[in-house]
């Protein structure tokens, strides 16, 4: 009962923090990282990243992850009416709606890897697996670039740019999050059949 106390109150204190903070960066950091900001692997990540550092089983952590995520969406709209005076309806349109559903669907696979990669009890193979999402949704997300490139909708220079940042950003968090060396080789191989899967779900989204 005490670990869902917290991750009652932890999961709606982290989606408000995410979604103020991830407005304010968008809008005063330059391109090409202020474009992380947008991207839902970043949000991803964040989900992951919750239920790894806290001790919550897997059913409350996956629930606490997608409740971070979908609070975040109106924090980050409230954040966007404050800030620039933007219309308050913004927080809950077909626009944000649509972000919530999909940061249920993130939250829900997320919230579950992190929670999978920090248990000693659950095979290693699974939980390399698991330790490979983060790094594979942001390689997914640099692949989706990547395939603009030659598009004349879009700068290549700044394609590139930011594809750079997303390949580093999914190794270094991959090298960080994973506790031993001889196994951040087999995380990152993991992360190549992952990335494709996220390549294509990504895809599906609308986000190609």
């Amino acid at each position: 009962m005490k670990i869902t106390r917290s991750a009652a109150l932890v999961a709606p204190a982290t989606g408000l923090l995410l979604g103020v903070l991830d407005f304010i960066w968008i809008k005063y950091v330059p391109f090409p990282f202020g474009g992380l900001g947008n991207s839902i692997a970043v949000w991803a990540v964040a989900a992951f990243l919750l239920t790894l550092l806290n001790r919550w089983s897997l059913p409350v952590s996956a629930a606490a992850a997608a409740g971070q995520l979908v609070i975040a969406v109106p924090a980050y709209y409230l954040a966007a009416t404050i800030i620039q005076h933007d219309d308050l309806s913004n927080l809950y349109d077909a626009n944000a709606v649509l972000w919530m559903i999909l940061g249920v669907v993130a939250g829900l696979v997320f919230g579950a890897g992190g929670a999978l990669a920090r248990r000693a009890d659950a095979p290693r193979l699974l939980r390399d697996a698991a330790l490979a999402l983060p790094g594979a949704v942001l390689f997914a997300e640099a692949v989706l670039e990547i395939g603009r490139i030659g598009d004349p909708s879009y700068s290549t220079g700044s394609l590139v740019a930011y594809v750079t940042v997303l390949i580093v950003l999914g190794l270094g968090t991959t090298l960080l999050i994973t506790p031993a060396a001889h196994r951040r080789a087999r995380v990152l191989l993991l992360a190549l059949p992952l990335t494709a899967l996220g390549y294509a779900l990504l895809s599906l989204t609308g986000f190609r």
